[in-house]
């Protein structure tokens, strides 16, 4: 029986191989989920860092677990609609732990899930220190998430940081290994030239996303470009989470040292877009629906 969760992953499937360099917005909880697809963005990324972040004010250092991912993305399932790919980490195991994510995220809601290569505990991306597990280590890692989950078109993200610890031409035989392994969609973290940039596509046949941090170490590059170069995805994982930090710095700045703060909407959102974002219409509906007579 097709059900909307397969009719989502298949339509899914099919935008990320048309390799039209969609925008992928990070999202850290269901708020900032339901922003992002309010804008029109048409699928969305769970961010183990801006969960990390946001939850328990810790940095991307591999502080989360299962459980707390598999939570955050069953309740942004709930707020949206849109694809969903989930930051999962090393799998947060062996290949038998991976299997277990896989199917846990899967049964969560989530359409995607991208798994890398650093040695546990991992860390962010673009921090300094980083290891790495053998090229076979993580193959059998891929292997599993493959075979585990239960949606053909439930897409498995390989992610390598090797191109900061081997260097860029170790990164891209291990992207070829992870293909033939069966990941759906390459993600060589970490690239620090718009030359290696724009090889990769020409590298590597598989469907690829490719990471802005924004103040990392990867050049910012426009949609346009990377549209034109044949990117599947473009991530920009911390974009909601940075920006509200600074909402929150400006709004509570102002609050500090003027003693008081009006709904002035250049520093916060009305009180009446709050309540649109949360759906509070509805429920309004449905409360009268099944009052008691």
């Amino acid at each position: 029986m097709t059900t909307s969760s397969s009719r989502r992953r298949a339509a899914f499937r099919e935008q990320v191989n048309a390799r039209r360099a969609l925008l992928l917005p990070g999202a850290f909880n269901a708020m900032s989920a339901r922003v992002a697809a309010d804008l029109g963005f048409e699928a969305i990324y769970i961010t183990g860092a801006g969960v990390t972040n946001m939850s328990l004010g810790m940095p991307d250092l591999g502080f989360i677990g299962l459980a707390e991912i598999a939570e955050h993305t069953s309740r942004i399932r709930d707020a949206v609609d849109v694809p969903l790919i989930v930051d999962a980490d090393t799998g947060f195991g062996n290949a038998l732990n991976v299997r277990h994510t896989v199917r846990t995220l899967e049964r969560a809601g989530a359409d995607a899930v991208q798994l890398e290569d650093q040695v546990m505990p991992k860390k962010c991306g673009h921090f300094a220190g980083k290891a790495v597990i053998s090229t076979n280590e993580m193959v059998g890692k891929i292997r599993a998430a493959v075979d585990a989950r239960d949606d053909a078109n439930f897409q498995i993200i390989a992610r390598t940081d090797a191109c900061a610890v081997e260097g860029f031409d170790a990164a891209i035989e291990r992207a070829r290994a992870f293909v033939e392994a069966g990941a759906d969609i390459l993600f060589v973290e970490a690239i620090e030239t718009p030359e290696q940039i724009a090889s990769l596509p020409k590298l590597l046949d598989a469907p690829q996303l490719i990471n802005i941090v924004i103040g990392g170490k990867t050049p910012v590059t426009s949609q346009e470009d990377l549209q034109r170069l044949g990117f599947s995805l473009v991530l920009y994982a911390n974009a909601a989470l940075q920006s509200a930090v600074r909402g929150m710095q400006t709004a509570l700045g102002a609050l500090k040292s003027q003693g008081r703060l009006d709904e002035d909407p250049a520093v916060v959102a009305p009180f009446a877009e709050r309540q649109r974002l949360v759906n509070k219409p509805l429920f309004d509906e449905l409360d009268r629906k099944y009052a008691a007579d």
